[in-house]
């Protein structure tokens, strides 16, 4: 169904692995895109605006937040903040 979506065929060759990502990467900025255009005192726009100091974190390697998530799809992709 993904690379139907997508209009890719087995023929190109392409894994099923990348075609899932390459889609989760795009909903990810629409949904960024989504909240950025929000006003700021609606709720979502809120909770992503809160501090980082305001989770407690326990032991072991860090979580990735949605946001270094997000900073980092907009990096391999060659996007500006602005243009999102």
């Amino acid at each position: 169904m993904l690379r139907w979506m997508c209009g890719k065929t087995r023929c190109d060759g392409i894994r099923n692995d990348n075609i899932r990502e390459r889609k989760l990467v795009e909903n990810r900025i629409r949904w960024f895109m989504h909240v950025e255009g929000r006003p700021i005192d609606f709720v979502v726009r809120r909770v992503d605006q809160m501090e980082d100091s305001q989770i407690t974190r326990g032991r072991g390697r860090p979580k990735k937040t949605t946001r270094e998530t997000i900073k980092k799809d907009i990096e391999i992709n060659e996007l500006d903040r602005n243009m999102v």
